[in-house]
């Protein structure tokens, strides 16, 4: 357990994840503690509405830190070079599909708990570049081959940053989108399809 800062309230792991979203470049608003409860909720909220290079997020989404965290990595380090190197363009923004959700997996009635229902995990369903062009996250066919590259290199890439990915391909409720969470497995295991 982390020692509440005297600062401003809150734990020293939230407080260092949020300084480390703002040199990150993250647009983000702390937000009150929600839940519904012992299955769902966030001690310490984050909106996002942006990250470095000017990319929104539309509509703002609510995460915890550590998953605002490693989207703002990912966003940098592999999604916007990828989108530039195929594209020639920037990202100006990501059609998030939801964050922070109270619910299970897949919204199934009996099913565990979607990571959404802890803020640690995002959807994505689109990609808007600053040439106007919409990439809607799909099953892509034969000839789009430079939307298939990238969509199998957000795969390939977010692989290496969060704990799941699914999209399409995956099964029917991921036809339309990525969906990226930081699950913890036993042994370090990473489920990427």
């Amino acid at each position: 357990m982390t020692a509440p800062s005297a600062q401003s309230g809150l734990p020293s792991s939230e407080r260092d994840c949020q300084e480390r979203l703002r040199r990150l470049g993250v647009q983000f608003t702390a937000k009150p503690a929600v839940g519904n409860g012992k299955s769902c909720g966030i001690a310490h909220p984050v909106e996002i509405a942006g990250l470095s290079g000017n990319i929104r997020v539309r509509p703002a989404t609510t995460l915890n830190c550590p998953m605002a965290e490693q989207l703002a990595l990912w966003v940098r380090q592999e999604l916007a070079p990828g989108v530039r190197k195929r594209y020639l363009s920037g990202i100006s923004s990501i059609g998030s599909m939801g964050g922070y959700s109270c619910r299970t997996m897949n919204s199934r009635r009996g099913a565990p708990m979607s990571e959404h229902a802890r803020g640690n995990a995002m959807d994505i369903g689109s990609l808007t570049l600053n040439s106007g062009r919409t990439i809607k996250i799909s099953s892509k066919g034969f000839f789009a081959f430079r939307e298939r590259g990238l969509l199998n290199s957000v795969r390939d890439s977010g692989c290496n940053y969060f704990t799941t990915i699914l999209g399409p391909g995956s099964d029917a409720n991921h036809a339309d989108h990525f969906h990226f969470d930081l699950r913890s497995r036993r042994n370090g295991y990473r489920h990427c399809d």
